[in-house]
């Protein structure tokens, strides 16, 4: 339960989503600060699917489907959002890609637009992890679209 909620960051911070979404942010940088950017999908897939089984034993053990302190999801999802990170170098700087970034995903997250609700119906920790997968792939996107149409700003 300590690793789905990060410890006190699910349990005890207002806005959980939001800080595990900061963490996810953070590991998305290390990896693109490594120049592993082409990781950034294998990492998520490698993290997911033992996420699954964390968020399941999560709600199981909270009695509540999606419990909000349950923020593993959030971390795991967020890094997607940075997908093609090269070309989006080009439209603006680092810390504007990631606050935008960042925004998009928080957006996504916590409206649930295109169907992403639909996607916490499944079943276990499948629907836990699934609407931000989805979420976060909207959100990068979303960002794509943003940097195609130099609305970023520009480095």
């Amino acid at each position: 339960m300590e690793i789905a909620c990060l410890g006190p960051i699910g349990r005890r911070l207002p806005a959980p989503g939001t800080w595990g979404s900061l963490v996810g942010l953070a590991l998305a940088a290390g990896l693109i600060r490594s120049g592993a950017e082409d990781l950034i999908a294998w990492t998520t897939l490698g993290l997911a699917l033992p996420a699954v089984w964390i968020c399941a034993a999560a709600e199981r053990g909270l009695g509540r489907a999606d419990p909000g302190e349950v923020i593993i999801d959030e971390v795991v999802a967020m890094p997607l959002c940075f997908l093609g990170w090269s070309r989006l170098e080009s439209a603006a700087t680092p810390w504007v890609l990631f606050a935008v970034g960042f925004a998009l995903f928080r957006l996504f997250d916590i409206t649930k637009p295109f169907g992403i609700a639909q996607l916490q119906r499944l079943p276990g920790g499948w629907g836990v992890m699934a609407d931000d997968l989805a979420a976060t792939l909207a959100a990068c996107a979303s960002l794509h679209a943003l940097a195609a149409l130099g609305w970023l700003g520009g480095p």
